[in-house]
């Protein structure tokens, strides 16, 4: 099957706060194992027997004031290797006006898109941001409508407590696709915990410029549980639409606890049991999931 990996990261160590010195706390647990270079090679080597053409790199938390040099070094790479084929580069979107940054990054051709992490929780080891509102920010909202400027989306990533302000923002920016990172970012896995999920997205569903990105879904159990993934895709799919769904290998962090040919195929299967009537069937859900949104998103 034909595939994009719509969200993985490779990293030099020196460069990665959080990967240099004492350890500090993060959102998928002890992560010693990943504490080291991940390049592009190993990355390459990684996906070699899935099927993978294309990858986007997603942003890995560089200090903020380098987020040019982030992007910089990333295209420096696809220019020795040819991977990846697209960049999600990072700006401050809370800042007066973000257009200075977005202008830097406009410089290297393989940017599609911004992400900054926007997920406040009231367990402070799930917490990034530090205002849990920050998408009803009118600067924000001004700054996120930018991007259509520059053709660019924005990778959004909010718990459900949050739904509710990201739909806003998404309305506020009818005009820029939000790539909803790791469908939301279910913490809670007891039934009230599904509802209130299951609710919460179906609020940012509602909002026609808003996709949803199929990774992460280890982050909070530390494993590759292909049950706990088909119910995932078969939820988040019920709310998006195959056509609004993208998959994302979060590599290396799911390193941690599974192998890419063993979390690509527990994706695989878990679109496969989905409902037809829901889908459009499994062959074409899985074109869209694996394929043909993230192209679209992305401009691949």
């Amino acid at each position: 099957m034909r595939t994009i990996d719509a969200h993985f990261h490779i990293w030099r160590q020196a460069d990665l706060p959080w990967l240099v010195g004492p350890m500090q706390p993060r959102i998928f647990g002890p992560y010693e194992a990943i504490r080291r270079d991940y390049p592009m090679s190993e990355y390459r080597a990684e996906v070699s027997a899935a099927g993978v053409e294309k990858a986007v790199y997603v942003q890995a938390n560089w200090p903020v004031d380098k987020g040019e040099a982030e992007v910089a070094w990333v295209e420096t790479v696809a220019h020795e290797t040819g991977w990846p084929h697209a960049i999600v580069g990072y700006a401050d979107m809370t800042v007066a006006d973000v257009r200075p940054a977005l202008d830097r990054l406009a410089r290297y051709p393989r940017v599609r898109g911004v992400r900054q992490q926007f997920h406040w929780h009231e367990n402070p080891l799930y917490r990034f941001a530090a205002d849990p509102d920050l998408c009803r920010r009118p600067a924000v909202q001004a700054n996120v409508a930018r991007l259509v400027d520059y053709g660019w989306s924005f990778d959004l990533q909010v718990f459900d407590d949050q739904m509710s302000g990201a739909a806003e923002l998404a309305r506020a920016c009818p005009r820029v696709p939000f790539v909803l990172q790791h469908a939301g970012m279910l913490t809670n896995t007891s039934p009230a915990g599904w509802s209130k999920w299951r609710d919460s997205i179906a609020v940012l569903a509602n909002e026609p410029n808003v996709y949803a990105k199929l990774s992460g879904f280890g982050t909070f159990i530390h494993r590759n549980d292909a049950d706990h993934i088909a119910r995932l895709i078969r939820e988040t799919v019920a709310a998006f639409g195959s056509q609004r769904c993208l998959w994302g290998s979060n590599f290396p962090i799911e390193k941690l606890w599974t192998d890419y040919t063993s979390l690509i195929a527990a994706h695989r299967r878990g679109v496969t049991e989905l409902d037809p009537e829901l889908s459009g069937g499994a062959e074409a859900a899985g074109r869209a999931i694996f394929y043909e949104t993230a192209s679209r998103v992305y401009r691949l």
